[in-house]
């Protein structure tokens, strides 16, 4: 196994994510942040944090499979998320259980943050996300 995902014992719980990735492999497949955009760059769910997650993480499983990889291969997440407000935990969450089983994203999912930024390159981008996977 590439990737082995754990929770030491007395770190925080519960959370939807290990704490830890142990990576063993010669491979590093780094996709950038993926965002709310289609192949041709048509703006996908305007305006929805669910569906900007769901589309934004259906963009990284299509680079990680550019690579020979899938999520099992993941290592680390990044999410920046626009204007972060608490309230937004609930529609996050949503899309990205909304993808889970479509993606195979394992659960709990990889370690990962979401970090609240002023906002992102366009004005209609509500998250972007990054993935960090390790092949043999």
């Amino acid at each position: 196994m590439t990737v082995e995902l754990l929770t030491p014992e007395g770190m925080f719980q519960p959370v939807p994510y290990h704490h830890v990735s142990v990576a063993t492999g010669t491979r590093h497949v780094h996709v950038a942040g993926q965002i709310n955009r289609d192949e041709v760059g048509t703006v996908v769910a305007p305006g929805d944090l669910a569906g900007q997650l769901a589309h934004a993480l259906r963009n990284t499983a299509r680079g990680l499979a550019g690579a020979g990889a899938d999520f099992s291969n993941v290592v680390r997440l990044r999410f920046f998320v626009a204007r972060w407000q608490p309230e937004m935990l609930e529609p996050f969450m949503a899309g990205l259980n909304s993808v889970v089983g479509e993606l195979g994203i394992p659960q709990p999912l990889p370690p990962l943050s979401v970090i609240g930024i002023d906002y992102l390159f366009e004005p209609d981008v509500m998250v972007e996300v990054e993935a960090y996977a390790i092949l043999d």
